[in-house]
């Protein structure tokens, strides 16, 4: 599923503020919610390209601004 370019596939974000592509109409995993973005698999992975700018997870971020 994951190689077919044509699928759709829907843009979900976990916790930590990370973003990953899932198959459209699957269940979602445990620790992840969708977003208001599905479409081909390189339609969601160019919104991730664009929304997801700060690899770091939420955790990390929020320990080092403390630490500032």
């Amino acid at each position: 599923m994951f190689d077919d370019e044509n699928a759709r596939f829907d843009v979900v974000v976990n916790h930590e503020e990370q973003y990953s592509i899932w198959p459209h109409g699957r269940d979602i995993p445990e620790g992840w919610t969708t977003v208001d973005m599905s479409g081909t698999k390189a339609e969601c992975l160019a919104y991730i390209d664009e929304t997801w700018t700060d690899m770091r997870p939420l955790s990390l971020r929020k320990k080092l601004d403390a630490l500032a």
